[in-house]
């Protein structure tokens, strides 16, 4: 669906590649174009809230003031039940020393766990702003239910990925192909609420 009643192009407040793309191919239906903010040289903000929502509005207020365009952006994080919920929102930082630190710091905070109590999920918080002031964001969360696995399996996605078991297809979410994650993933659950918010909020066509 290409509507001229929403953007051409809309800015996505993160420099990741990987969820560039990922996230490019879920809103497609929406028909506009997502932009890096790194495109744009948008600074990185401080993610100082204390929940993802919290984060994911500081982060599309500072990309939508900066470029003055309607901005998208996501907080998401993997919780897992015998960390209480740790790494959080914290996900994405939680060794400072990226996807292979973060993985290998989890695994060994849940070294000798057994598999019946590695339960985890990740979290998405979407969100979308159509100008830097605007006062009612749209909000979307999706979830993805799963559990640790004890070493990596698979190099697709991004993130905890490859330690990330889904029963439904008895692999890693690093060994699924892009499109089945794009329909069933936590952000997926997300995006799908988001495409339906948008299209609900246009005006009805003239005539």
């Amino acid at each position: 669906m290409t509507d001229a009643r929403l953007p051409q192009s809309v800015v996505l407040a993160s420099g990741n590649a990987g969820k560039l793309a990922e996230l490019s191919r879920i809103l497609a239906p929406l028909g506009f174009t997502l932009r890096a903010q790194s495109e744009f040289g948008v600074p990185e903000v401080a993610e100082t809230g204390l929940t993802f929502v919290e984060n994911a509005i500081l982060k599309a207020r500072a990309a939508a003031q900066h470029t003055g365009l309607p901005a998208i952006a996501d907080d998401s994080g993997l919780e897992v039940d015998w960390l209480q919920g740790a790494p959080g929102i914290h996900s994405a930082r939680y060794s400072g020393a990226g996807d292979e630190g973060n993985n290998r710091k989890l695994l060994e905070a849940l070294q000798g766990v057994p598999r019946e109590q590695r339960s985890a999920r990740y979290q998405c918080v979407i969100v979308y702003l159509r100008h830097a002031t605007d006062p009612t964001p749209v909000i979307c969360q999706g979830s993805w239910e799963g559990h640790i696995l004890e070493a990596p399996q698979g190099d697709g996605g991004f993130g905890y990925d490859p330690l990330f078991h889904v029963a439904a297809f008895n692999c890693s979410a690093a060994q699924l192909a892009p499109r089945t994650k794009n329909r069933v993933s936590h952000r997926a659950v997300a995006c799908a609420q988001l495409v339906a918010a948008l299209e609900r909020s246009l005006p009805p066509p003239p005539g």
